[in-house]
């Protein structure tokens, strides 16, 4: 019965988030609102409501590990596996936007995020700073974006919202579709949490973990059809932007909430602050020297991200089980994997500055 729950809030989350996102988009349109920013804000945070409601149904229920360990562990997975995976499919071109100022921002909140926790709580007012930063960015963002259309409507389309459809045009089937999604995302973050939870005690394994791993992999399958739709279909600066927009939104909107309607603060872990904050921090900036390689993303670049991705969540399972072998794996990332991968980019990165300013290569 867990199994079948956890499967079925997962279900209920996606189709949630789906409706949620083509009422918005519609509503969005109707009044006004240009389809590049609502591809940016309504498409990016819209994938990012399973985060949300899994989070603030987490903490009123007292589950921190897991409303913090999914904004976390879903930032992690959305760069390494959402991109990894869509760079094997093609290699992505990214816009340049995205390389000046989105990944930067994602960076910014990051270190944010880490510096507020670094006391090992996040209070309301630490929410209510992030969430506010949060409106500031989007409303920043239609601000720069007010010009930009054709973008934004190839951002709809690779999301399944036809700016043609027609039986969603009505003003009451667009609040139905926002409605029926909020609906469907609240039942299926109380399933998914429950079922969660059940795991984490049949195995042996912490609500961290649980939360990092299986719940942050499940409320990101909306950046995961998103992205690979937008892979397939050639739209492949909208699967990175739809990854950064959406982890920018569960950094400032998703943990600024859940530290707002929190009947306490939200309580960081010592191996969330010592170790989990500090991967999802490198994974941000290694955006920035992968990203300026070519403006793209090559497919050994996925396969690297992939990869590391794995070796994220076997450390996880080892070091949640106490077991012999995790002292010896960590001694080979730190002084094997890492160091090779970071020299590797690094020459690539020297390799093409040299060639845009027309220096001879090495």
């Amino acid at each position: 019965m867990t199994v079948l729950q956890f499967i079925a809030g997962l279900v209920l989350l996606v189709v949630g988030a789906e409706l949620l996102v083509r009422g918005a988009g519609k509503l969005a349109i109707r009044f006004g609102v240009a389809p590049l920013v609502v591809g940016l804000t309504v498409v990016a945070f819209g994938t990012s409501s399973p985060e949300m409601a899994v989070s603030i149904g987490s903490v009123r229920d007292g589950n921190v590990d897991i409303a913090v360990g999914n904004v976390v562990g879903s930032n992690i997975f959305n760069v390494l596996f959402i991109l990894g995976l869509c760079a094997l499919i093609a290699p992505l071109l990214i816009n340049r936007q995205i390389i000046r100022k989105e990944v930067p921002v994602m960076i910014a909140a990051s270190l944010l995020l880490i510096a507020l926790g670094a006391d090992g709580e996040i209070q309301r007012y630490d929410g209510i700073i992030l969430f506010l930063l949060a409106i500031v960015y989007t409303v920043l963002l239609i601000r720069q974006s007010r010009k930009e259309t054709r973008s934004g409507e190839a951002d709809l389309e690779a999301e399944g919202i036809s700016l043609t459809s027609t039986w969603d045009q009505k003003l009451p089937v667009q609040i139905a579709l926002v409605l029926g999604g909020l609906v469907l995302l609240v039942i299926g973050a109380e399933w998914l949490v429950n079922s969660a939870i059940s795991f984490a005690e049949s195995l042996g394994v912490s609500e961290l973990v649980i939360g990092l791993t299986i719940v942050a992999a499940g409320t990101s399958m909306p950046e995961v059809a998103t992205s690979v739709m937008a892979t397939i279909r050639g739209e492949r600066d909208i699967a990175v932007g739809n990854v950064i927009g959406s982890n920018i939104f569960n950094i400032l909107a998703v943990v600024g909430l859940s530290a707002i309607v929190a009947p306490e603060p939200l309580v960081i872990s010592n191996a969330m602050q010592t170790f989990d904050f500090w991967v999802m921090l490198a994974v941000a900036a290694a955006c920035l020297p992968i990203f300026f390689t070519g403006s793209t993303i090559a497919r050994w670049e996925g396969a690297v991200f992939l990869l590391y991705y794995v070796a994220y969540v076997v450390y996880l399972i080892l070091d949640s089980q106490d077991h012999s072998a995790t002292g010896t794996y960590t001694n080979a990332m730190l002084l094997f994997v890492v160091p090779i991968t970071v020299v590797t980019i690094a020459i690539v990165a020297v390799r093409e500055w040299k060639a845009r300013s027309g220096t001879p290569a090495i």
